[in-house]
């Protein structure tokens, strides 16, 4: 039986994805588009120890970074990583530093609005204005489908219950193996998280809804017009 998904059956089981962004970031996201932790710290000149704290360690709070000529721009904390939990799920003798700059080295969407809704009601996060993209999956498929990755797990928090992660935790769309891990969840979604590698400079173009959100109380800001 065939394993993984077609480009087209992840398209229709998951036709939008949505990414959670700094409150305020809009207009910065639709100059520069969502770029990872580092293509971000490249585009604002971070280098030396500034730099490798930031690709390499846990950041326990956003940090904001400024440039001339460019808007602030925000990288994101790890607040639901742990480094204790992430040595004891780590595969393939990876390192925590490793891993961080895997992770940074990628952007994130979720392809479950629930899931989206879990972490924006978490205790870090339900107390503080979000920004929140609703993207058709369908144009970021296939502007960047030489760079989608898909990941099973919540490959950015270790708190509670952190499944092993390691090389191949993102996999490009033909080889993720979607039956197998549908069956081990008895028909629960196999896709997590949708990765884009480096980041996404022309997001704008598809994205469908911005919204603000704090708690359970979403305006939206912006939505693109029906043709």
């Amino acid at each position: 039986m065939r394993d993984a998904l077609t480009e087209g059956e992840l398209i229709a089981r998951y036709p939008r994805a949505w990414h959670m962004a700094e409150d305020g970031s809009w207009p910065g996201i639709q100059a520069h588009g969502l770029l990872s932790t580092s293509a971000l710290l490249d585009l604002y000149g971070i280098t030396g120890a500034e730099r490798s704290a930031l690709m390499s360690v846990r950041r326990p709070q956003s940090v904001t970074m400024v440039r001339d000529g460019l808007p602030p721009a925000v990288v994101r904390d790890q607040k639901p990583m742990n480094d204790g939990a992430l040595r004891k799920c780590l595969e393939d003798g990876l390192t925590p530093a490793q891993w961080y700059a895997m992770l940074n080295a990628k952007t994130f969407f979720w392809v479950s609005r629930d899931r989206l809704d879990r972490l924006l009601q978490a205790r870090a996060y339900r107390r503080t204005a979000q920004l929140v993209l609703t993207v058709e999956t369908r144009g970021l498929v296939e502007a960047n489908r030489d760079r989608v990755r898909l990941c099973a797990i919540n490959s950015g928090a270790t708190l509670y219950a952190p499944q092993p992660r390691g090389a191949s935790t993102f996999l490009p769309i033909a080889e993720f193996p979607h039956a197998e891990i549908t069956a081990k969840r008895r028909g629960g979604d196999a896709v997590v998280e949708l990765v884009v590698e480096g980041g996404v400079p022309a997001v704008a173009a598809h994205v469908l809804r911005v919204e603000r959100v704090v708690g359970a109380s979403p305006s939206v800001i912006w939505e693109r017009q029906a043709c």
